[in-house]
C-alpha cells in the first residue's frame, strides 16, 4: 500500500468515515486538524501571562497566553467571558482551563478557554478596586452624601430574592420588632446572568414610587461569584440615585461589596439590616416606662423646689410686711404724739382752761360772754362752774 493510501485509510478509520477524498481542500485539512486535536487532547489547565486582552461587542474575548519560551492565542466565547469580573491587565499571571483547537479559517492553533483563574483574589480584587476608585472619584462614597435612616418607618421595602432564607428572616424580625410596619417586597434575582440589571431595576422601581420609607437591598451568604452582582456598577449607581435611604445587607459580616460602600448604611447580614431598619417595640415600651419615671421624678423634684421657693417668698413677704407695719406704727405714734401736743388735752395739761357755754360749745371770744352767763371752765382734772360778771 502506498503512503497516500495508507494515510487515507488511517484517516478513514480515525474519522469513522467510509469515503475519504483523494484531494483535500484547505478547509477540509484545517477542519480535520481541529477534529483530531479536539478529539485526542483532554481538557488542560495551562499557566501563563496575559497579553493583548480584548473584548468584542458580541461578548467574546481574545488574548495571548505566553511564557518565557512560547505563546498561544486564546479565545473565550461570550458565555465563558461573562464570568470575568473585569478585563485582566497586561502581564497578569493566570491559569486557564480549556482545550486546544484550530481556527479553521486561518489554520491557526488556538486555545479555547472555559475558565480563567488568578492566584488568590487577584482579578476579583482588581475589579473591586477599579470600580471603588471610579465611584470614589465621583463622590458617591462620600460619607457626607449619606442620608440618615428614619427612626420610625411606617413601610420597609425589601429588594431581594423570594426564594432565599434572607427574605423570611427579615420579614420575621420586622414583624416581631415592629408589628405596625408594612413590608413591601421588590422581588429580584440576586445572582447569575441578568442579576445586576434586575437588582438595579427593582431599586429604581422602589425609588420612583417612594412607597417605602427605607429600603433594604441584599441577600444571604454565598460564594464570591454568587455575591458579585452587588459589586456591579449598575447596582451601585441605582443605589446612589435612589430617593429613599438604603441599607445594604449582602452575605455575611466579612463580605464587603460596592453596594455596602454606596448605601446610606450597611448591615453585616440581612437579619441585622431588619433590626437596624425598625425599632424594637419591647425596647420602646421599656424606654417609655423609664421616661415616664424620669418625668415623674423630675416633676416631683421641681414641685418640691417650687414649694421651697414659695415658702421662702412667703417668709420674705411676712418679714417685709412686718417691717412696713412696724414702720407705719412708729409713724402713727409719732403723728399721734404731734397731734396730742396740739390737742386741747395737752393745752389743759399745761395749766390752761377751756370755757364751755351752757350748750357745751367752746367760748372763744369775750363777746361770747354776756353778763350773768353761766358757763363751765374745763380744767385738766375736772370742771368748775362760773358766772360772767362783766368783760374787759
Amino acid at each position: 500500500m502506498s503512503h497516500d493510501l495508507f494515510f487515507e485509510a488511517a484517516n478513514a478509520r480515525a474519522l469513522g468515515k467510509k469515503d475519504v477524498p483523494r484531494v483535500w481542500t484547505v478547509s477540509q485539512v484545517n477542519s480535520l486538524a481541529r477534529e483530531l486535536l479536539e478529539g485526542s487532547v483532554p481538557l488542560l489547565r495551562v499557566a501563563g501571562e496575559i497579553s493583548g486582552f480584548k473584548r468584542y461587542p458580541a461578548g467574546q474575548c481574545y488574548f495571548t497566553l505566553k511564557d518565557e519560551h512560547a505563546r498561544i492565542g486564546c479565545v473565550m466565547w461570550s458565555e465563558a467571558a461573562r464570568k470575568l469580573p473585569t478585563a485582566p491587565p497586561e502581564g497578569l499571571a493566570v491559569r486557564v482551563f480549556g482545550h486546544p483547537s484550530v481556527f479553521v479559517r486561518a489554520g491557526r492553533l488556538q486555545f479555547v478557554v472555559r475558565e480563567l483563574e488568578t492566584q488568590g483574589e487577584g482579578l476579583w480584587r482588581l475589579a473591586f478596586e477599579r470600580l471603588r476608585k471610579k465611584l470614589a472619584a465621583e463622590g458617591l462614597l462620600d460619607p457626607a452624601r449619606k442620608r440618615p435612616l428614619p427612626r420610625f418607618p411606617a413601610k420597609v421595602g425589601l429588594v431581594t430574592s423570594t426564594e432565599g432564607a434572607a427574605l423570611r428572616d427579615m420579614v420575621s424580625i420586622i414583624r416581631r420588632r415592629a408589628p405596625w410596619t408594612d413590608i413591601l417586597v421588590y422581588a429580584t434575582r440576586v445572582q447569575g446572568d441578568g442579576a445586576p440589571q434586575a437588582i438595579a431595576a427593582a431599586i429604581g422601581a422602589a425609588s420612583r414610587t417612594r412607597s417605602a420609607d427605607v429600603l433594604i437591598v441584599g441577600r444571604g451568604g454565598g460564594s464570591r461569584e454568587d455575591l458579585w452582582a452587588f459589586n456591579d456598577e449598575r447596582v451601585a449607581r441605582a443605589i446612589a440615585l435612589a430617593q429613599i435611604p438604603i441599607i445594604s445587607a449582602v452575605g455575611h459580616e466579612t463580605d464587603v461589596t460596592i453596594a455596602d460602600l454606596v448605601a446610606d448604611d450597611r448591615a453585616p447580614t440581612p437579619s441585622a439590616a431588619a433590626q437596624l431598619a425598625v425599632p424594637d417595640a419591647a425596647g420602646l415600651q421599656a424606654n417609655l416606662t423609664r421616661t415616664a419615671e424620669r418625668l415623674s421624678t423630675t416633676l416631683r423634684a421641681r414641685v418640691k423646689r417650687q414649694r421651697r421657693r414659695l415658702e421662702a417668698k412667703d417668709e420674705q413677704l411676712i418679714r417685709a410686711l412686718g417691717q412696713v407695719i412696724s414702720g407705719r406704727r412708729v409713724r402713727l405714734e409719732s403723728l399721734a404724739q404731734r397731734l396730742g401736743a396740739l390737742g386741747p388735752t395737752a393745752v389743759l395739761e399745761r395749766g390752761y382752761a377751756i370755757a364751755l357755754g351752757p350748750d357745751g360749745r367752746i367760748l372763744r371770744s369775750s363777746r361770747d360772754f354776756r353778763v350773768g352767763l353761766e358757763f363751765a371752765l374745763r380744767m385738766k382734772d375736772g370742771r368748775v362752774r362760773a358766772r360772767a360778771e362783766g368783760s374787759e
